[in-house]
């Protein structure tokens, strides 16, 4: 796929017509293109939105592409952002445009996404040993040779299974050697000898290449930064040993890869410590949910936390509700519930009240439960809160967010929707 056609395919979304599928839009708004609805620059609270309704905040989304831009740059690091946190291809554009090197993706679906809408460099952080998605990609590499993709091997039976779905492919498809966290950890190949073996599994065929090794430092078992560091080191030696082995020979390059959301600044420390290797080496950083961030779980784990100095995230997303029901003193119902809001990792947070166009602090109000389409809020003597009033909550875990809204507006800080971002999961 060409840049241009990767353009006219993200363009194609601005053409979609806004109708029934999508929550909280304006029900005056239907039959417009989501172009045209842009374009009209509608706020968010006067502009017939309807509650309840997710939002982005433009200033807080741009600043946090930036912060992580500048972060990779300043650590000599690659940046590969996990997809599926958005599933958005507007934003993995931007963050393309932000300097990443590409997109990290999970699962066949996902990647197919990213190429239909032109992404040229996909790190896959899985074993795919699904027959017909990898036929798929063997198609997609050779139809464009501009196309690269990175895939996990933990296991011989995999390297196996892999190879007998390529045969007959044209390009062999790039690997890596995942290394395990650690025992009761995820996916992964345990030990450093089970490494070796699978690797010269990869040697042993013609479809697969073997370009280097990766994990996930954030299931290293009750992780701490010491418990980290050891694992990322790990990793780091296991590539130098490879390397040493001559496993790397007609390459260009190294890859090393590792870097969730919580630990990026050991992984920043660690990558700095890679010895010189008979190749350059990719440092390749995979974090996600700094691109929404949240008022929760990564608020509490981001590593910008241990190191202030470094900057900050700033959670983006809000979910404005509105007041239906206050039954008495101590307790009110809004209009958003479990297919509204993440809650998987924690309930959302009351954290503004909108009444006749002021917005105030939500003191004293706090979430309780949430139903399918209702949360509960219990409200002590200093809330201030009638039936109408709008609510804005925060939300915790930015992947469990994005999937629940398939257009999401993005809104300025004086509540002007300036864009619209597509989800696809």
């Amino acid at each position: 796929m060409t840049a241009d056609t990767a353009a006219e395919s993200l363009a194609r979304l601005t053409a979609e017509r806004v109708d029934h599928r999508f929550k909280g839009l304006p029900p005056d708004a239907d039959g417009l293109t989501v172009a045209e609805l842009a374009g009209q620059r509608r706020n968010l609270f006067t502009g017939g939105f309807a509650t309840p309704v997710l939002a982005l905040s433009a200033e807080r989304l741009e600043h946090n592409l930036r912060l992580m831009e500048t972060y990779a740059a300043r650590h000599g690091l690659a940046f590969a952002p996990h997809g599926k946190t958005s599933m958005a291809p507007q934003l993995f554009q931007r963050q393309i445009e932000h300097g990443a090197w590409g997109i990290t993706l999970a699962v066949p679906h996902q990647v197919r996404v990213a190429r239909a809408f032109g992404t040229r460099r996909v790190f896959l952080a899985n074993e795919l040993v699904d027959a017909a998605a990898l036929r798929w990609i063997a198609a997609e590499l050779d139809a464009d040779p501009q196309f690269e993709l990175v895939c996990y091997v933990d296991s011989v039976r995999g390297v196996e299974l892999m190879d007998a779905a390529l045969r007959g492919a044209t390009r062999p498809v790039d690997v890596v050697v995942e290394l395990g966290a650690g025992e009761g950890a995820r996916t992964g190949v345990r030990t450093e000898a089970e490494c070796a073996a699978v690797a010269d599994a990869v040697a042993a065929t013609r479809t697969l290449r073997l370009v280097g090794v990766a994990g996930y430092e954030g299931e290293v078992p009750k992780a701490d930064t010491e418990r980290v560091t050891a694992w990322l080191r790990r990793l780091v030696a296991l590539a130098a040993d490879f390397d040493r082995a001559g496993r790397f020979a007609g390459l260009d390059g190294i890859i090393v890869s590792a870097g969730g959301s919580a630990w990026f600044d050991a992984v920043a420390e660690v990558f700095a410590e890679i010895p010189e290797l008979s190749l350059p080496v990719l440092k390749l950083l995979r974090s996600g949910a700094y691109v929404s961030h949240d008022d929760g779980h990564y608020r509490k784990l981001t590593p910008f936390n241990r190191v202030p100095e470094e900057g900050a995230l700033e959670p983006a997303f809000r979910l404005w509700t509105q007041v239906v029901s206050r039954p008495s003193a101590e307790q009110a119902f809004v209009n958003a519930g479990k297919r509204d809001a993440a809650y998987d990792l924690d309930l959302p947070f009351a954290q503004v009240i909108r009444r006749d166009g002021a917005e105030r602090p939500a003191t004293g109000v706090s979430v309780t439960a949430l139903s399918d389409q209702h949360a509960w809020l219990a409200t002590t003597p200093e809330a201030d809160l009638e039936v109408g009033d709008w609510v804005g909550l925060g939300l915790s875990h930015p992947c469990t967010s994005f999937d629940k809204w398939q257009l999401i507006p993005v809104a300025e800080a004086d509540g002007t929707v300036v864009d619209y971002v597509r989800t696809f999961f």
